[in-house]
């Protein structure tokens, strides 16, 4: 039998391994960027076009790259970051698996320019799908600048699984986010399609903060620094007033670089218990400091996954910092009485001696004797009015002729408890109320067949999404226009993301005074959405915008009926009165498909009198 086992050509090897490496052009700006960073660059630049669909480009002002190593970058395992398997528990450095640049080069058209600083003349090399297809030499700056074009070009099945523009751009801005976030020492700046988004100058790590997420940022970050021989956590968390229905603010480096753990986050929300409403999320930038040989950064491709080697002395160190850092900044309530200016001591009473109250007593006093008495204590006398005698107070309780001491019949109680008789037919009852709130969750109505229990949340939903839908398709809206415009406060990005949707938001009932650079003024609002619901509106709907809920197939005014509807339905565990709970039933089977809600979840179940029967057999 011939041999069936062989070695794989390179290129398809390199294909291969862009599989783990290169998901989606996030990961390509993700791997240049980092490799300018280990470069030593100070100024860094990011153009995007298409959504990093049609070109990634990252421009560096580093230190460069020889001819031999411009051309060797480009090989599996090629990597100037380790020289043995040691040097894993020890990294300082980004990149080192040597896999980025030969996986990017797989399946993308890559042209590299780059040049030495002791050099006059730099090099350029351009390749297509893992094959050099030129080598010159070249006037560049010093530095290096890589260009990524047509990603995934001759695997036409990734590029298919891409999503749209606004959720690929949404990822290349996390990754962007994340680096700068880690390094503020760097000036950053980012352009998408020929505009300028970010210009990001070095600044410290609260000013980052600040240049990314918006001005009114400031007011709400608590520093948190925190050294121990195991641990040094710096950084920042958000008060908790201003916590988020998302958990886009939600950032860990470790070493300066980024990581996602679930372990550690549930720390943070364990500072924050009890502080924080439902369905809200904690804000934190906090950069943690450990020893290299402590962690594991190499059990992920994308290496935003760590091993720590003692993950539970983190967890309460890290829980203690932040937990000290909100006392410490009267932000969480502390173990204290508020001080009553009233029992301040006066200031022309400070140095003065208290004096000591003197009392006198009447010990001759008799209140069952009538006389007329002068206290010693006074200058004047008085006369005490003559009182009735003590007797007196007995006086008619005697028994009266013939009537009996006590008179039962005369005996009325306040109130008097009405029972009805549990098995009388009672039909006026099933008059008054047709329905019934069960655990402030559920309404069950009864049937022909039996009974009908509805979800109120979902319910509520399936109404207010077609309510929307109509109005967004036949543009007639009522607005209510409001005393004092609402000001929301918001960055870049999500500024771009109202604007996208502007005219369909004002198709609904919402008015935009004007748009600044980091706010919105709002002057009006439909008329079923009330006054202080109107910021966490906006941020579920961007929240819905950048990761597209639903997928892209679904057009911008279903997405944006479906976000406000899910921001404004009943929720679980409202009380509602018995007119609401026949209105919400009423509407709902008015409704073109009420057995759904929005995302196509059951709005209610049936369950018929045999069904019920069965129960108790």
């Amino acid at each position: 039998m011939a041999d069936i086992i062989q070695l794989l050509p390179d290129h398809v090897a390199n294909q291969i391994a862009a599989g783990e490496v290169v998901q989606r052009p996030a990961s390509v700006v993700k791997e240049l960027i980092e490799n300018a960073i280990d470069a030593k660059a100070s100024v860094i630049k990011l153009l995007v076009k298409d959504a990093g669909k049609t070109l990634v480009q990252v421009i560096d002002n580093g230190s460069g790259m020889s001819i031999t190593d411009a051309r060797f970058s480009f090989e599996r395992h090629a990597t100037s970051k380790i020289k043995t398997a040691d040097d894993l528990f020890k990294l300082n450095t980004k990149g080192f698996r040597g896999e980025a640049l030969a996986s990017i080069a797989a399946i993308a058209h890559v042209e590299l320019k780059t040049k030495q600083e002791h050099e006059d003349v730099g090099t350029q090399i351009i390749i297509e799908g893992s094959e050099v297809k030129e080598q010159e030499v070249v006037v560049t700056p010093t530095g290096t600048s890589i260009a990524v074009k047509n990603l995934f070009f001759n695997i036409p099945a990734r590029r298919n699984f891409l999503k749209s523009n606004t959720v690929e751009l949404r990822h290349i801005i996390d990754e962007f986010h994340r680096v700068a976030l880690a390094h503020p020492t760097i000036q950053f700046s980012m352009y998408h399609n020929g505009s300028e988004s970010f210009q990001l100058p070095a600044s410290n790590f609260r000013q980052r903060i600040v240049n990314i997420f918006g001005a009114k940022t400031n007011e709400k970050l608590v520093p948190v620094n925190e050294t121990t021989e195991v641990l040094t956590v710096s950084g920042f968390v958000g008060k908790p007033e201003y916590a988020k229905k998302t958990r886009g603010e939600q950032f860990f480096f470790v070493n300066n670089r980024f990581i996602k753990s679930a372990y550690l986050n549930h720390a943070i929300n364990s500072a924050f218990d009890g502080l924080l409403k439902d369905g809200t999320h904690a804000s934190y930038f906090l950069d943690l400091t450990v020893n290299p040989q402590t962690i594991d950064i190499n059990i992920h491709p994308t290496k935003t996954e760590i091993k720590f080697d003692d993950e539970h002395t983190l967890y309460a160190i890290l829980r203690a910092a932040v937990k000290h850092s909100l006392g410490q900044f009267s932000i969480a309530p502390v173990l204290d009485f508020e001080r009553d200016s009233n029992f301040d001591t006066p200031y022309n009473f400070e140095n003065k001696q208290a004096q000591t109250p003197k009392i006198e007593v009447d010990r001759g006093f008799n209140p069952f004797q009538e006389e007329t008495r002068s206290k010693a204590s006074f200058n004047t006398s008085y006369r005490k009015e003559p009182a009735a005698s003590w007797e007196g107070l007995y006086v008619g309780m005697e028994s009266k002729g013939t009537k009996s001491d006590t008179d039962f019949n005369e005996m009325r109680f306040e109130s008097d408890e009405q029972t009805g008789d549990m098995f009388k037919d009672d039909t006026s009852f099933e008059t008054k109320q047709s329905t019934y709130q069960l655990h402030s969750k559920y309404i069950v109505s009864t049937i022909k067949s039996g009974m009908l229990v509805i979800d109120q949340h979902r319910a509520h939903q399936r109404i207010l999404y077609e309510n929307f839908l109509k109005h967004i398709t036949i543009k007639e809206s009522v607005s209510q226009q409001l005393l004092f415009p609402v000001l929301v406060f918001l960055s870049q990005q999500e500024m771009d993301c109202i604007k996208q949707v502007q005219e369909d938001l004002e198709h609904t009932g919402f008015v935009f005074a004007n748009f600044h650079n980091d706010h919105i003024e709002i002057s009006g609002v439909p008329i079923s959405v009330p006054e202080s619901e109107v910021i966490v509106i906006l941020e579920q709907l961007i929240s819905d915008i950048e990761n597209e809920v639903p997928d892209s197939h679904f057009s911008a005014t279903d997405l944006l009926a479906k976000s406000m509807a899910k921001s404004l339905a009943i929720k679980r565990g409202q009380s509602l009165s018995l007119m609401e709970q026949e209105h919400l039933v009423n509407s709902l089977f008015a409704c073109k498909e009420p057995n759904s809600s929005p995302v196509n979840q059951a709005t209610f179940i049936t369950i018929s009198v045999d069904e019920l029967d069965r129960k108790f057999i």
